[in-house]
Order: C-alpha cells, then structure tokens, then sequence
C-alpha cells in the first residue's frame, strides 16, 4: 500500500548506522547497503540452453559493476536522471520503482524493474537462470529465498500484490537478489499497475572515476536529501577464491580468468573489455556485427576458441560469463596479451579499431589504480 512509504520521510544517515535501519525507521521501502557484497555468495549455475539473443530478449548481455547506490524515497525524476548521466565517469545508470507492499497480509519491499536490463546488475548465479528473468519478463514476480520461504510461496500460483492497486501475480520462482531488504521483484509493467513510487532507487557504474569525485558529482545532480551508498569497496573479494574452485564474484571470474588462462595478463584488461563490450550498452547483443553474450564473441571466433571452464559440463556457452570470460583469456593469449609488447595488438585484433585499444588501456589503467 502506497501509504505505507512515506514520501516526505527524512533519511537518517547518521555515521555507522545502517543504511537499511535508517530507511525503515523513516518509515520508507528497506532498500539496499550491499549490492557488490551479494556478487561474493557462491553461486550455483544452471547451464541455460544456448541460443540466439535476439530471439531471446531476456538473455544475459552485460556484465557491470555497480560503484554508487542512489536511494530517494520521493523517486528521482526524469532531469535528474538525465544529470546523473551527465557526472564524469558514468557509463551505466540504471532505476528501479519501489515501494513497502503486501502479499496477504504479509508486508514486502518490492523493486520495479526492467527485467533484461537489471539482471546484468545481479549475482552470477542468478543473472545465469533464463527461467528467473523469462518468467519475470512475462509478468510473473520474483522473489528471495528468504521472502519465498517465509511466504510459502509455490512456483506457478497465483497471489494478490497489494500497492495502490491490486494485482493478481504468478509467483516465478526465487533466486539472490543481489539486494539487501529486497522480498520481491515485479516487471516495470506491473510496477506502474500496481502503483509503485517511480524511480525510487538508482544504481550507478562509473568504473575507474574518482570515487570522491563522482559522489559529489551525483549528489550535485540528484540533489539533496537523496542518500548515496558506495558500493565499489564490496567489490574486490575479501578472501580469493579457493585454487581451482568457481569464482564467486565477477571481479574473482576476471581475476581468475587471467590466472589460468593467460598468465602475464592483467585482470584489469579482461575487465576493460567486459565493460566497453557489452557493459555500456553500446552492444545490447547480437551488435551489428553479429557478436553475442557478455564478451561479445562472433559465433565463428566461439566456434574456435570457446570453452568450457570452472568446472562445467556441456558445451561451451557464448551467454555464459563463466565460459565467455576464460574463452576471452584464452584468445588475447594466443594474439599475444601475456606479454606487455604483444597486448596492444591482442586487443586489436579483439575488436579491430585504435580507439578500443586506447580506451581499453585507459581503463585498465584506472581499474589498477582504484582497485591495487
């Protein structure tokens, strides 16, 4: 029910309170502290049937590290979204309607989203499960394991959604949400039916900026009273993943990926490549050339160099980060990136333009030097 957020609540962000007790003392929908930490729960992978993106709208097509957090009960509008956009360093903003609803008489706290574009900003595992975001895609609601569980909620059983109108939803089973205090996620569709606060939520990449600068950047454009969380020190795993065991985290599948795939190279490269490939929406797959899946691989070129890594059987899965990363490694190893000399002209042959090549070393670059 709409009342139950409050619009004009003010924010407590009082110095190491957190930022989930101070929303829900405001009265406001429990949003998220820990995006980037849910990246590090171990996931268990379903091997999804590979198959044309473009026949396939839901399909996983972008990895993406969020760095900022932006939570304003009274929703973000249009101009300042467009002015986030604008902060030096963005290159992916993405918004989420929410609100604090029922479901029988249980109380939720529910995001509207775009299924195919959220689902990059969400843990391995559950951005992997095709079943997860078809079943949203096609109006169906979502939920935790925790929410599922404390529910009793069924797999293809109808509920009342209660907002500021009732809905009668399919639940389509639970996955990690990758955010804290969430129970449930609804399609932008049902989101507007059933009445939810537009725009309530941001999530915000802006890989290799200055993660000062670009705080005050987006506060400037948002405006206070608005919260802003960092999220880019949750990124970086506390503890490595264990030797010849599946990374846990995308920053672990880069890490890992050059390790034993391309000794000599650099994480940092692999990373550039995840995020101009497909992480800044300049790809949303298959791009014009054809290319597919995270890394943005030509079917022919998958056909060669595509593998099956960490552990998985089946075959190689071009949607599958967890063969697409490695199957990256192990082509700029062959054209030469274990080496500092040969890694300008592996990158080119990657993607065959000078500016990928500038804009890859630059933004390795800025990766080492914000994550050591």
């Amino acid at each position: 029910m709409r009342r139950l957020f409050r619009r004009g609540a003010p924010i407590d962000a009082a110095a190491g309170r957190p930022l989930i007790r101070a929303l829900a003392a405001a009265g406001a929908m429990v949003m998220v502290t820990a995006i980037a930490a849910a990246m590090t729960y171990p996931p268990v992978l379903p091997r999804p049937a590979a198959s044309p993106a473009a026949s396939n709208p839901a399909a996983q097509q972008q990895i993406i590290l969020p760095d900022l957090l932006l939570v304003a009960p009274k929703g973000l509008s249009a101009a300042q979204i467009a002015k986030i956009r604008k902060v030096s360093g963005v290159r992916n903003v993405i918004t989420a309607d929410g609100a604090a609803i029922k479901i029988g008489t249980q109380r939720v706290n529910v995001l509207g989203v775009a299924p195919q574009q959220f689902r990059s900003w969400t843990p391995l595992a559950t951005a992997s499960d095709q079943s997860l975001w078809t079943a949203l895609a096609s109006g169906r609601f979502v939920a935790s394991p925790d929410a599922a569980k404390r529910l009793g909620l069924r797999p293809g059983v109808s509920y009342g959604l209660s907002g500021a109108a009732r809905q009668n939803l399919v639940f389509g089973g639970s996955a990690a949400l990758g955010v804290s205090g969430i129970d449930v996620l609804v399609s932008n569709q049902a989101s507007g039916a059933l009445g939810l606060i537009r725009g309530v939520a941001a999530l915000i990449s802006a890989p290799g900026a200055g993660l000062a600068a670009l705080t005050s950047g987006v506060r400037a454009a948002a405006g206070p009273p608005d919260t802003i969380v960092s999220l880019r020190s949750q990124q970086l795993p506390v503890v490595p993943a264990a030797k010849g065991g599946k990374p846990a985290s995308y920053l672990q599948l880069f890490q890992q990926s050059a390790a034993t795939y391309c000794p000599g190279l650099s994480w940092t490269v692999l990373a550039a490549i995840g995020q101009i490939e497909s992480g800044d929406g300049r790809n949303v797959g298959p791009s014009t050339a054809g290319a597919l899946g995270p890394m943005q691989f030509l079917p022919s070129t998958w056909a060669t160099w595509g593998i099956t890594a960490f552990g998985e059987t089946g075959a190689p899965n071009i949607m599958d980060p967890y063969d697409a990363v490695p199957s990256a490694a192990r082509l700029l190893c062959a054209d030469g990136a274990a080496s500092a000399a040969g890694l300008a002209g592996a990158i080119f042959s990657y993607n065959h333009a000078s500016w990928y090549v500038t804009e890859v070393l630059a933004l390795a670059r800025q990766y080492a030097q914000t994550y050591g």
